[in-house]
């Protein structure tokens, strides 16, 4: 049997899954670390802490399914972006990692927007904000605030970069990693040297700039004999996350979007060549396709809403969950689908930390509107998966402003285990839903990347065939338009009304 291995390293977790040549999981294995939070707005882990999840990840997906790891002939990985990993001459940390949440460099990021201006920025990195989590600004932060460390630093590295060397000893990164880094001319897929330049560091001290999809060596014998695998395996370039689960499901044509809602919502759409957002709004990244672009909207807070109301609000269910075993999320979710679509006027804005695409106001709040006695927690649950289809509906809105109609969504993440949430996007959207039947969409996506790397596809259409297999679609109900063109006119209209007083807060 010839197998092939996805990882998946995240902010929290690292998910390692072994998948045959049909898309099956194999096994499935995942290790968590907490981040460490050593000051307000600062995020950072150990480097090493990266490589020892990955391998117990592996040793568990591998040990899963008894089978010789020499039939491991490929793996690939997807990555946050955004964080950046410095290292030495002899490949060892400087300091900890400076995690893509890490918001400390905002200093940094208004320098490199005085200098640069934003309107160049996103002409040349398709970035129309530099806000302080982009990696240039993390690097010139090291600059200023560390320089006896800033100094040290022989790479600088994205995670998937990080594991790529621990697994072959050599450097490399691709484009879809680093497209949010604004250190990138996606224009001519090339290092940005006028960046690169303005935050002091010289591209020898990056890792090699490659394609999704290419090969960066066989696994080392230690690497092999930490990780449970052989040196049979060769290791070959992956995607940011996002743009790999675009990839696993079959997301590589305009036409099509992906969006996961997990802690936070994720858009991914497919374009015909590099088109950016005339209103610039929306960010353009380089695809887990080669040669391909997208737009890729996002807002801090999707699932992420549902789960603050599970923990503050969900008491009962979470009780019940753990009397009988079935999951808080479904009880809630199940009690949202008997409210009647509108949520009888409740209107929620759920910014609980602000809101990135379209709007990216970092003071913009979660508000519930329109309370009355009749209103219980079902109907505050499903206001809730409510916004997060009206946050989905306003960026789904200016991607087809921007490249063309979009005929059908593929859901992602934790929200599409709910169909009550899936059925309730298809509505206000009045598109087709379709979930994916696995749900690893990143880890299957750099999966399939390795297996083209290895020969096991002759390119990424045969690969998709392959292994990508879509769950059921769900169908718009015309009936409920109504209702939900009023919900969405009036979270739009109350987020343009409460904006100004966002900002005033702010100020205060």
């Amino acid at each position: 049997m010839t197998a092939l291995l996805g990882i998946d390293a995240g902010t929290t977790s690292v998910k390692a899954v072994v998948f045959d040549l049909e898309g099956h999981p194999l096994g499935l294995a995942a290790e968590e670390y907490p981040l460490l939070t050593p000051g307000p707005g600062q995020v950072e882990l150990d480097c090493e802490t990266y490589w020892t999840a990955c391998c117990r990840a592996v040793r568990k997906a591998v040990g899963l399914i008894g089978v010789d790891p020499s039939q491991i002939v490929a793996l690939s990985i997807s990555s946050q972006g955004e964080t950046i990993i410095p290292l030495d001459a002899s490949g060892r940390p400087v300091r900890r990692v400076l995690v893509w949440l890490d918001t400390r460099a905002s200093a940094e990021a208004a320098a490199i927007e005085r200098h640069f201006g934003t309107q160049r920025v996103f002409e040349v990195t398709g970035q129309p904000e530099v806000i302080p989590m982009w990696t240039a600004a993390k690097i010139l932060w090291i600059r200023e605030h560390e320089p006896e460390n800033f100094r040290r630093v022989s790479r600088f590295l994205w995670v998937e970069d990080y594991l790529l060397y621990r697994f072959t000893g050599r450097y490399a990164t691709e484009k879809g990693v680093t497209t949010s880094s604004i250190m990138v001319d996606i224009r001519n897929r090339c290092w940005w040297g006028e960046m690169l330049d303005f935050i002091g560091v010289s591209p020898e001290r990056l890792p090699e700039l490659k394609e999704p999809g290419e090969i960066v060596g066989p696994l080392t014998a230690q690497a092999a004999a930490q990780a449970g695998l052989t040196t049979c395996t060769i290791a070959v370039t992956g995607s940011m996350d996002q743009m790999a689960g675009a990839l696993g499901a079959g997301n590589i044509t305009p036409g099509i979007i992906t969006e996961a809602t997990g802690g936070a919502l994720a858009i991914c759409a497919t374009l015909p060549g590099l088109v950016y957002d005339p209103g610039r709004h929306l960010p353009t990244q380089y695809h887990a396709r080669p040669n391909t672009y997208c737009l890729q909207p996002f807002g801090q807070t999707g699932g992420m809403a549902l789960r603050w109301f599970r923990d503050t609000f969900g008491q009962t269910e979470m009780a019940v969950a753990r009397d009988t075993g079935m999951d808080a999320y479904d009880l809630l979710t199940a009690a949202a689908a008997r409210v009647a679509p509108g949520s009888e006027g409740l209107i929620c804005l759920p910014h609980l930390t602000g809101t990135a695409s379209p709007e990216f106001d970092p003071a913009a709040r979660g508000v519930f509107y329109g309370i009355t006695l009749k209103h219980g927690r079902a109907h505050f649950a499903r206001a809730i998966m409510e916004s997060v289809a009206y946050m989905l509906k306003k960026n789904l809105d200016m991607v087809e402003q921007t490249s063309g109609p979009v005929r059908e969504v593929r859901s992602m993440g934790g929200g599409a285990r709910s169909r009550a949430w899936l059925q309730i996007k298809a509505d206000v959207l009045q598109k087709t839903v379709t979930p994916l039947a696995v749900e690893e969409a990143a880890s299957l996506g750099v999966a399939i990347l390795a297996g083209v790397a290895a020969g096991v596809f002759a390119n990424l259409e045969e690969g998709i065939a392959r292994m990508t297999r879509l769950g059921e679609s769900l169908q718009p109900n015309p009936d409920d338009a109504p209702a939900y063109q009023r919900g969405y006119q009036e979270y739009l209209d109350l987020y343009e009304f409460l904006a100004p007083m966002f900002r005033r807060s702010q100020e205060r």
